[in-house]
């Protein structure tokens, strides 16, 4: 955030009673590691545990190949092998683009339910 949005902030909490400026702070920004766990409530938490499931599985195939192709003796072995361990790879990265979509989806929303809850107060109060 830049200052301009800092003293945003502190102009709203001060014309806020204490019980709504300490919600309107709860929907402030959040570090990574609370996004991250922001993944897993919700609606679809069931879908995106799913994901984290199938992620670790794919990893540890990748994995798994990786070795085999190393273990290999034939070219074409080692071929096969890589070409597997290359779609392992391709499909973690895009659970994990998926799951990046997701952050940011749930950033979206946490920014307009703060534009809602200030157009609430505004109507409040006029």
């Amino acid at each position: 955030m830049n200052s301009t949005e800092k003293e945003l902030d502190a102009l709203i909490e001060e014309a806020l009673s204490k019980e709504e400026a300490r919600y309107f702070e709860e929907m402030g920004e959040q570090s990574l590691p609370q996004m991250l766990l922001g993944l897993f409530k919700g609606k679809n938490s069931w879908f995106n545990i799913m994901i984290m499931i199938v992620h670790l599985l794919v990893f540890a195939a990748s994995i798994y190949t990786f070795i085999e192709m190393l273990n290999s003796e034939q070219v074409t072995q080692k071929l096969e092998w890589m070409f597997y361990t290359l779609i392992g790879f391709i499909a973690m990265a895009m659970l994990k683009i998926w799951s990046w979509n997701q952050l940011d989806k749930n950033a979206l929303l946490r920014e307009i339910k703060r534009l809602e809850y200030q157009v609430a107060l505004l109507s409040k109060k006029k």
